[in-house]
């Protein structure tokens, strides 16, 4: 079945992008199967003008962000590491202890944006998608992502100065 295959070669990106738009470590997995379940239901309107990472980031946008409505309505809080199965392993207990505090801050950083700065910083800073295919993704005209990107960027790197500013350094 061609969604298998899809879900086989694209499931960790998909996965990874979803808990990077901000979906509740304890909601990922759901979240994931719920974009598969669109794409089973509008493969046969695929046409292929896009990469399929592409078209499967604008169902995960999509998805991220009524996921992240309920979980604010409910008001949950995350109670899992920010840390997850994309995390590559790190030699030492310090080198991981500092790479889980590096993605938290990253996330904590991301969850002060709105969808659509965060939807482009993702795409473009962490998965490394080109920019028009970013725009593609989240059906917007290529100067609007770039737009957004610059305001994302500025927001992360106010927010990251903001929490090392915060920490006691010994």
């Amino acid at each position: 079945m061609e969604v298998e295959r899809i879900f086989r070669e694209h499931g960790a990106f998909v996965w990874r992008a979803l808990r990077r738009l901000g979906v509740a470590p304890s909601d990922v997995d759901d979240a994931c199967q719920e974009v598969f379940v669109v794409v089973h239901r509008k493969l046969g309107g695929y046409e292929g003008r896009s990469q399929m990472r592409t078209w499967l980031y604008g169902i995960a946008v999509r998805v991220a962000a009524a996921h992240r409505r309920r979980s604010h309505t409910r008001h949950e809080v995350p109670t899992e590491d920010p840390v997850g199965p994309e995390t590559a392993s790190v030699g030492t207990p310090e080198g991981a202890l500092a790479e889980r505090e590096a993605l938290a801050l990253l996330d904590k950083a991301l969850d002060e944006l709105d969808d659509d700065k965060r939807a482009v910083f993702v795409l473009y800073e962490v998965e490394g998608l080109e920019m028009p295919e970013v725009a593609e993704a989240l059906s917007c005209p290529v100067q609007t992502a770039y737009s957004r990107l610059h305001a994302a960027r500025k927001d992360v790197e106010k927010s990251m100065r903001r929490a090392m500013l915060g920490k006691v350094v010994p």
